[in-house]
């Protein structure tokens, strides 16, 4: 597995300058070409890692078994290459799939821009709007690939003019979603659009930058003639930029070539009179064509035409070939026309040089790019004048590390800072035998035999070097605590550095900042992600951001119950090497492994089979889940007004303390806004903003970037635009009085949950009515342990909101001067609110909520009808279809519930003959209609129903009995006792 790059190659080093250093990730939908487009950069700038008669077929960047036999990318891989100007160039494939976005964001945090690659014939899906959105929040520079240009041709048929519009519009829709990015309106416009649903659920609007803004902000961040868009056919190698034409016609014409390039792109005409270019009013021709459609469009598909119809010996193939200076071999003139079109066309225009060239002139060097990220890698901590009096020379150096990040510091004394992004394992029987100097490496220190565990890390201060001693840093570390976060911090010694070549690795001395690098040694040390630093007074990096979380679960158990011990030291492996996977034991003793969908899950049941345990496993059905509310929302909130709900006393045993407590349904729109703000919402009830007694006060601290201010505005918006959608159904002064007793409850708010940050509200009770006062410490755990398993099935709450309104009883009688054991300020009123809690959700109309998926489907127009057959039986609910222009394919938006969808693709592919395809995003979650404990008592519920025998199956019910059959509750069901066939007294004579 030694690299094949020669010795000599200088490699990132002490020395290494970091202006000559392009760090890049190519991210793009499912299947539009990441891999291929790797391929061929390997090939051409690998220094012999890959022949070029190979490229675009052997997935070079794709090594796993598993990706080869699935043909998708399940995890990103890095390899150094070196472009013609010698810059020092670091690619990041990464996945495309949604199930792999943990895959994504790794590569995003290490690089500096990202290649966002669209397939000319589907144009822009849902993977494209998230491979857009990671690049803006992690403040990348991005370059656009057009990929798959031939299917224009020989697939769909398009004269030159018609694709020229079809490019236009493709250009133009990613310039909508990346301004809309800029203009912090990307939240708003998705939801706006009914036939484009949101399909970005885990992330909000507060992660995105704040201060972030281009150089040029009303400009469009893609153009052509700016040079950071890539026309291209990475299957057949070859891609231009317009730059390319501009200095070939403007040669062959005499012209000036800056004047030239400035009409290869929008609506500019040559007028071969006066050899000008011109707008569509000056030129006087009958049909004008657009210079992009005239001297760029036309000669590829000429040149297409003609192979394709003539093959390589015709006279006019060879003239085309004379004409533009190509050498070509008479050999390969001789072969099939494919395999001449592939010749000529690579040769013609090299796709690695104008994506390599793209790469170099438009990423931004290490020192550059890092004084724009440093805001979001690093962002500036708050120290409260108490802290920093206590510890000036800890926050003095911090703030010298964080500006060693800002300047990507090479100096000799600058300190080592390094964020890992992932932990990869790699069989240790692939590791590199020799180190740089030819001496033999030493990997038997490693605990695990056959796996060993590399750091997928970047360098961003100081150098690195092989064996040098570092602290680990969690993201929970604090500099400014000292002692008492020691557990956060640990010091390692680090084993070798690696440059990564795809699937090889490299031993290397040192690394530069600036560069990426694979470290051994950090297995036992970091589970997840981490940042290393040379130095302990070093503030952590901010943690990554995903995309989606891991919502599919199942339990999982040996077939051979000797084999428990291998099972669980398998998990933990897997846990370590897999950023996105969760390992859990349940309060049942079940292990737990939760993944981001059917094809993550099977990935690492594979895994744990054949790598990590060794061991045959029982895997249980999925456990997916719920979440619990009541009912309501829109018009029926507002008319709930008129008939307030009833209050449920409970009282403690001693007497002391009565608790009254009333649940309201927040609205739909401020559940969404709690729900994305988990980030903000954290920094304020940390402390980092205002607090007041446990009460979350919006008019205090403008620091920080006013955060509490911030999220009382977005929760007041949130309820102005419930009211706006329902403003036609119900009376202006209804909703006046709404807005008003709403706007009364932001200020009442005490405490969230679950977790202190979730999409549930405690309120503190009216002064006027309350008879007495409780602890916080008391109120806050009832409220979380309430909202942290609800009466329904033992699933948390969502968007509710509870009064909790404490009477104290102290008359001076016996109870004032009891023991301690039945203080009123003791789990005797944490039960009482939590029981309060649950019974008042139980008094209202529960209602079981499920997770719902945006389902993506491209379908042929003869498959439409067995698609529609298979989300039917699935419970989806269809939002739009549309025919995707010039093909007859159709796309198919829809929301499917995350319970329906295993085995949801196997079904599909089997009924459809594998040619439809489908994408699940977790949009969002959603209350199922129907009542799970419904029994006829109205007379016109009885007369539809009568006694009840007659219901059909109650899906909320059956879903109910699952979760809480599976969780050992009590489960009400008729059970056969004696199913005995029933006798006669009569004789059959």
């Amino acid at each position: 597995m030694a690299a094949t790059e020669g010795a000599d190659e200088p490699a990132a080093t002490a020395a290494g300058d970091p202006r000559h250093v392009r760090n890049t990730c190519i991210l793009a939908h499912v299947d539009h070409g990441k891999t291929t487009l790797a391929d061929h950069l390997v090939a051409s700038c690998g220094g012999g890692l890959l022949h070029p008669k190979l490229a675009g077929r052997i997935r070079f960047m794709d090594y796993l078994d598993e990706e080869q036999r699935r043909a998708i990318t399940m995890k990103s891989a890095a390899v150094a290459l070196r472009s013609r100007a010698g810059h020092r160039v670091s690619l990041i494939d990464s996945p495309g799939h949604i199930d792999f976005c943990s895959e994504v964001s790794s590569a995003a945090r290490l690089s500096d821009s990202a290649l966002i690659l669209v397939d000319a014939v589907e144009g822009v899906h849902v993977q494209t709007h998230a491979a857009l959105r990671q690049a803006f929040i992690e403040r990348l520079r991005p370059c656009l690939v057009l990929n798959k240009i031939d299917r224009l041709i020989t697939e769909l048929s398009l004269t030159p003019a018609d694709a020229y519009v079809r490019l236009h519009r493709i250009i133009s829709d990613v310039n909508s979603i990346y301004s809309a990015l800029r203009s912090h309106s990307y939240f708003s416009l998705l939801s706006a659009l009914e036939d484009s649903p949101s399909t970005i659920s885990s992330s909000s609007a507060e992660d995105l930058p704040e201060d972030f803004e281009d150089d040029d902000d009303n400009e469009d961040a893609f153009q052509p003639l700016k040079g950071n868009v890539v026309f291209a056919c990475a299957l057949d190698g070859w891609g231009f930029r317009p730059q390319q034409f501009g200095n070939l016609y403007a040669r062959k014409i005499r012209v000036n070539p800056s004047a030239f390039l400035k009409g290869l792109w929008g609506p500019r005409y040559f007028d071969k009179k006066t050899g000008k270019v011109v707008g569509k009013k000056a030129i006087k021709s009958a049909d004008p064509q657009p210079m992009f459609v005239e001297f760029v469009l036309s000669a590829l598909w000429k040149m297409y035409e003609l192979v394709l119809k003539d093959g390589g010996e015709s006279q006019a193939v060879k003239k085309l070939i004379e004409n533009f200076d190509l050498k070509i071999p008479e050999l390969e003139l001789n072969r099939d026309t494919k395999a001449v079109l592939q010749s000529v066309m690579s040769r013609w225009l090299p796709l690695a040089d104008a994506v390599m060239d793209m790469v170099v002139e438009c990423t931004p060097d290490p020192v550059a790019a890092q004084e724009v990220r440093v805001a979001r890698l690093m962002p500036k901590r708050e120290v409260t004048p108490e802290d920093a009096a206590g510890c000036s020379e800890v926050v003095e150096e911090a703030e010298r590390v964080r500006r060693c990040v800002e300047a990507c510091d090479v100096s000799a004394d600058a300190p080592v800072v390094v964020y890992v992004s992932k932990m990869f394992a790699v069989p240790s029987k692939m590791l590199p035998l020799k180190g740089v100097d030819g001496e033999l490496l030493n990997h038997h220190s490693s605990s695990e035999s056959e796996e060993c565990f590399m750091a997928f890390a970047r360098v961003f201060s100081g150098v690195l070097h092989a064996g040098q001693k570092v602290f680990v840093l969690s993201p929970l570390y604090d500099p400014v605590k000292g002692d008492t976060v020691q557990k956060h911090v640990q010091e390692v010694e680090l084993q070798y550095l690696y440059e990564m070549l795809g699937q090889g690795l490299k031993p290397v001395a040192s690394v530069a900042a600036g560069n990426v690098v694979a470290i051994q040694g950090l297995g036992q040390h970091i589970l997840k992600s981490a940042t290393l630093s040379s130095t302990k007074n070093c503030w952590p990096f901010s943690s990554m951001m995903f995309q989606a979380s891991p919502i599919l679960k199942v339990a999982i158990e040996p077939s051979n119950p000797a084999d428990l011990g291998a099972l669980v030291k398998g998990l933990r492996l897997l846990n370590r090497a897999d950023p996105f996977v969760e390992y859990t034991v349940s309060q049942r003793g079940e292990h737990v492994l939760a993944a981001a969908g059917e094809i993550h899950l099977e990935r690492c049941i594979k895994d744990l089979e054949e790598r990590f345990s060794k061991v045959k496993l029982v895997v249980s059905d999925p456990l997916v889940s719920f979440k619990e509310t009541i009912e309501g929302e829109g018009a029926s909130l507002v008319e709930s007004l008129k008939n307030p709900q009833e209050f449920v006393e409970r009282t403690t045993p001693n007497g002391r303390c009565t608790v009254r407590v009333q649940v309201l349904r927040l609205p739909n729109a401020l559940t969404k806004v709690l729900e994305e703000s988990e980030q903000l919402l954290g920094q304020i009830i940390d402390g980092k903003t205002a607090k007041r007694d446990g009460v979350l006060d919006p008019r205090l601290s403008q620091e920080d970037g006013d955060s509490a201010a911030t999220l009382r505005q977005r929760m007041i918006d949130a309820i102005d635009s419930e009211l706006d959608t329902i403003s036609k159904q119900v009376d202006k002064e209804k909703l006046d009085r709404y807005r008003k007793t709403w706007l009364g409850h932001l200020d009442r708010i005490w405490s969230l949950s679950p977790w202190q940050v979730g999409p549930n509200v405690l309120l503190l009770p009216d002064s006027k009515l309350s008879g007495g006062t409780m602890t916080v410490q008391d109120g806050r755990q009832g409220f979380q342990i309430a909202t942290n398993a609800g009466p329904l099935c033992d699933e948390p709450m969502w968007g509710l909101a509870f009064i909790v309104e404490p009477y104290i009883f102290a008359d001076g009688s016996d109870a004032a001067n009891h023991s301690d054991q039945y203080n009123v300020f003791s789990g005797q009123v944490i039960t009482a609110v939590k029981e309060a809690c649950r019974a008042a959700v139980l008094q209202n109309k529960p209602r079981l909520v499920e997770a719902m998926y945006f389902c993506e489907l491209t379908t042929p127009t003869e498959q439409l009808g067995a698609t529609y057959a298979v989300l039917g039986k699935r419970r989806a609910r269809v939002l739009k279809e549309e025919m995707q222009e010039g093909t007859s394919l159709f796309t198919v938006h829809a929301y499917l519930p995350v319970t329906e969808s295993i085995g949801f693709s196997n079904q599909l592919r089997s009924l459809t003959a594998g040619a439809v395809s489908a994408l699940l995003v977790l949009s969002h979650w959603e209350a199922i209609p129907e009542d799970p404990f419904f029994v006829p008592k109205t007379q016109d519920e009885l007369e539809e129903f009568g006694d009840g025998s007659s219901i059909g199956p109650n899906l909320a019910k059956k879903l109910m009995n699952s979760v809480r059959r599976r969780k050992g509750l009590h489960v009400e069901e008729k059970v056969v006792e004696h199913g005995t066939k029933q006798r006669t007294l009569a004789k059959k004579v």
